[in-house]
């Protein structure tokens, strides 16, 4: 009889990043979204949840050759405060051509290295809440800190569609 053997599907790594800076008020929301991440699911080893905060370049080695990438960020596309937005495909670009967030000085440079070193991730989306302040303090604005857990609940069930085995770990992150 011959030896059974078991197929898996390809080792998909993705990373959450998180990006904002904690010190203005709804520039907060993508770090405190991936800290929810963080608090209210059990990530595999193959999904990495980064708390970005306003870094740049020395994120290149975490986001080279991963097959999904979520950000999570405010953004600012116009539509009313606390609007929550997914971003994906061919509207990457143009988002990042729009500076619709404040972090767009760094990571459009680590994604235009990640393209010249040819680790690009094969996909990357978007979600992110429209901002009501940047104004220097701790605190976010009830409107876009409402949204810190849907931010966090999307970035969860991005993963889940794709394949990625994340359990909630109470029955109030489901």
């Amino acid at each position: 009889m011959p030896a059974l053997r078991i197929f898996r599907a390809p080792f998909m790594r993705a990373v959450v990043l998180g990006i904002g800076n904690t010190i203005l008020t709804d520039e907060a929301a993508g770090v405190r979204a991936v800290e929810a991440l963080e608090r209210g699911w059990r990530l595999p080893e193959n999904v990495l949840a980064i708390d970005g905060g306003t870094s740049g370049m020395e994120m290149i080695e975490d986001l080279s050759n991963l097959d999904f990438l979520i950000v999570l960020d405010v953004v600012k596309t116009g539509a009313a405060p606390g609007t929550v937005v997914k971003i994906a495909g061919d509207e990457i670009p143009v988002f990042f051509r729009k500076k619709l967030s404040p972090h767009q000085i760094a990571l459009p440079d680590v994604l235009a290295s990640l393209e010249l070193l040819d680790t690009m991730p094969k996909e990357i989306i978007v979600l992110g809440v429209e901002l009501i302040s940047l104004e220097l303090g701790m605190e976010m604005t009830p409107t876009v800190a409402e949204k810190v857990p849907v931010l966090a609940a999307m970035a969860a069930a991005e993963l889940v569609s794709r394949g990625y085995a994340i359990e909630p770990l109470s029955a109030k992150a489901a």
